[in-house]
């Protein structure tokens, strides 16, 4: 069964995304970043052979934005809520089989990745794309198995996130990791980004 691979996004408005780096580099820099990585996260995506949705925050943005999120894509809106309880919303949304979710603001993430979380899936319950903060970019369920709890008692944007997703899985499920890679937050990390670290 193909799977299906979930990006996350919201709407790439100056002031309206990763305000963190916007604060050292300029709100309009920053949100022209990240729509860029948008673009190249989606074009990775498709090229994964899953089936790709938008998951879209705001829910007034999901009939938006046709130059940076493909109009061919399906879209869903996140809906209100702390990021566990929207993830948990699109995860619930979704027919059955194995699903995967990624944010666009991994810089490294090629089709290759999505390939290896599902293929990772075949045998494992729960799958994880760690990233170097901590965190992770990819999460990753076969759904064969119930999993009521999941993202209970995570403490987002601390390096402790991928371990309290773990825990919040139920006792015995099988997990695997994929490849970690770094995200872009700060004017620090704009190095994953290559020559294009500074797109306007």
């Amino acid at each position: 069964m193909r799977g299906t691979l979930i990006i996350f996004v919201k709407a790439p408005a100056a002031g309206r995304v990763k305000t963190r780096l916007g604060a050292e580099i300029g709100m309009g820099a920053a949100a022209a970043l990240f729509r860029t990585m948008t673009m190249r996260t989606v074009l990775e995506a498709e090229k994964s052979g899953a089936r790709v949705v938008l998951a879209v925050d705001p829910a007034a943005a999901v009939a938006g934005w046709d130059n940076v999120w493909p109009p061919r894509l399906p879209r869903l809106a996140q809906g209100p809520g702390p990021l566990g309880e929207r993830m948990r919303r699109v995860l619930d949304a979704l027919p059955r089989g194995p699903v995967a979710i990624i944010g666009a603001d991994a810089p490294g993430f090629r089709a290759r990745h999505a390939r290896a979380a599902f293929a990772a899936l075949r045998g494992a319950d729960a799958v994880f794309g760690p990233a170097a903060d901590g965190g992770y970019w990819l999460v990753g369920l076969a759904r064969r198995r119930a999993a009521p709890d999941l993202f209970r008692g995570v403490r987002w944007s601390t390096p402790r996130a991928l371990a309290d997703t773990q825990a919040s899985l139920p006792a015995g499920f099988r997990m695997a990791l994929v490849e970690t890679l770094a995200d872009v937050d700060e004017a620090a990390d704009l190095g994953h980004f290559g020559p294009h670290a500074t797109a306007r």
